[in-house]
């Protein structure tokens, strides 16, 4: 949980809100398959339910200073990962300054797999 006091109250921003922000935006880069769970806990939930959540494989770490996200993705066979990892790090760090007002200090992409 992250929170801040303003002038007209206290906001609090939970690490779901954030990973399901960071999802959406991940999964809508090109050459992005989806997501890759993250330890073996998403992973045996992932088996277990069939539907595929947006904010698996996402870790963010930080506070009101600074986040710091760490993405577990599937990628397209025969696309360029650096270009690709370059993408999502942009449009991350975009959508978080703009939805919270805070700075992303790391994006770190980790490449899972590879489809078809």
């Amino acid at each position: 949980m992250i929170s801040y006091d303003t002038r007209l109250g206290k906001v609090v921003l939970s690490e779901t809100y954030l990973s399901k922000l960071i999802g959406d935006e991940v999964t809508s880069c090109f050459g992005v398959v989806g997501m890759a769970p993250k330890g073996k806990r998403q992973k045996l939930f992932n088996k277990l339910s069939k539907e595929e959540k947006v904010d698996t494989g996402i870790k963010v770490i930080g506070d009101t200073d600074a986040l710091s996200v760490e993405i577990h993705i599937v990628v397209t066979y025969g696309m360029n990962i650096s270009a690709i990892a370059k993408s999502i790090t942009e449009k991350v760090t975009y959508v978080v300054k703009e939805a919270t007002g805070i700075d992303v200090d790391k994006v770190t992409v980790k490449v899972d797999g590879i489809k078809e």
